[in-house]
């Protein structure tokens, strides 16, 4: 595969920004690895990365370039800083940028698809929140959404704390700005969602919530897949279930078999 650092504007956060983009590659004479390329627009993931790291973690910490050898997945990595791919209270718009002008700008740079069924999103703690929140909020965008170890409860957590009240301003003012995942399920037709797939570990200290929207979800009779397994809130975890995520996606080369 081709690793691609990409620095470029945003119009959006009125600054410069980057993103990692892992893209296909078809070769032969790669040692320990192949490479496929398929289709002029390849589908493409949005892999979003957690509170504390940037757009490198994933490719840092993980595997995730070896075990997409044999697709033809392109995968997006954005920073999202500490934003919660949010439209902050008093901040920067994270939302925006990354469901409206990240993929725009992805689609100007590389031959990645424009098509629903192509796009999926991805992530881990407070990228898990960002990708559900996106599948939650604008369905019509993604034809899956996963999380790991997912932040999925917004409304569970310090409102006190500066760093809460600058992203979300309040828990009245999270649920109408349609940043709170409970309230989004329940305002979405379940048959307008698309597939999600839940994963936390049981060492977990998300483990608690990350049960509650599951059971949240299932009530509500969304098409989800909730998993769990030893592991904690780390990249052990991580790396391991990462390989199940690009295993469960309905990648248009399986659907299509």
């Amino acid at each position: 595969m081709a690793l691609i650092r990409c620095e470029f504007f945003s119009d959006v956060l009125g600054q410069s920004t980057e993103a990692t983009v892992l893209l296909p590659q078809a070769t032969t004479r790669q040692v320990g690895m192949g490479g496929v390329a398929g289709g002029s627009a390849h589908p493409v993931l949005y892999l979003l990365h957690g509170r504390s790291d940037d757009h490198t973690a994933w490719t840092r910490r993980t595997s995730i370039e070896r075990y997409l050898a044999a697709t033809d997945l392109a995968v997006v990595m954005p920073t999202g800083h500490r934003g919660f791919y949010t439209d902050q209270a008093a901040g920067y718009d994270y939302w925006t940028f990354l469901t409206e002008e990240l993929p725009a700008v992805m689609r100007s740079f590389f031959p990645i698809s424009d098509r629903r069924e192509d796009t999926f999103a991805a992530g881990l703690s407070m990228g898990g929140y960002g990708a559900l929140k996106w599948a939650l909020r604008r369905p019509q965008d993604l034809a899956a959404a996963a999380s790991l170890s997912g932040k999925l409860d917004v409304l569970d957590a310090d409102w006190t704390a500066r760093e809460w009240r600058t992203t979300f301003g309040d828990p009245e003012s999270a649920t109408e700005a349609g940043d709170e995942l409970f309230a989004l399920a329940e305002a979405l037709e379940p048959g307008e969602c698309p597939p999600l797939y839940q994963w936390c570990g049981t060492e977990d200290e998300l483990l608690s919530e990350n049960r509650r929207f599951a059971e949240h979800a299932r009530t509500l009779g969304l098409p989800i897949v909730v998993e769990e397994g030893p592991g904690h809130h780390d990249w052990e975890a991580w790396d391991r279930m990462i390989q199940r995520v690009l295993t469960w996606l309905p990648l248009p080369s399986r659907t299509a078999a």
